[in-house]
């Protein structure tokens, strides 16, 4: 029987295929391109600026929260996001690292199979 084995993996590899799960999505992409062009933007703003059902942007919205990427709060019946650049600087940071990495490794010159 297969078990999940995430715990076997560093925390820094966890926390990248975390961020890297959560941004898999062209809507949730959208949504983050929508909100870095201004400071806050309330979900009504999102949905009309993308081509889904306002459930399904509350649903990408909950997951780019449940990661970090965002921050909401909710004023009455207005729910209004922002990007949380420091979280969002530090999973930058990480993917650099493996970037740098991969780059790195490209330059070898013997085949791998």
């Amino acid at each position: 029987m297969a078990t999940n084995r995430k715990m076997d993996f560093l925390a820094d590899e966890i926390a990248l295929a975390d961020f890297a799960k959560a941004i898999a999505h062209p809507a949730r992409i959208a949504i983050l391109k929508l909100l870095a062009q201004q400071k806050s933007c309330i979900c009504g703003e999102i949905v009309e600026g993308l081509p889904l059902a306002q459930a399904t942007v509350s649903q990408h919205l909950k997951e780019l929260k449940a990661i970090g990427l965002i921050k909401g709060s909710i004023e009455g019946k207005t729910s209004c996001y922002c990007i949380d650049w420091e979280v969002f600087n530090q999973f930058v940071s990480q993917f650099g690292v493996f970037a740098d990495l991969a780059k790195n490794a490209s330059g070898q010159t013997q085949a791998c199979c």
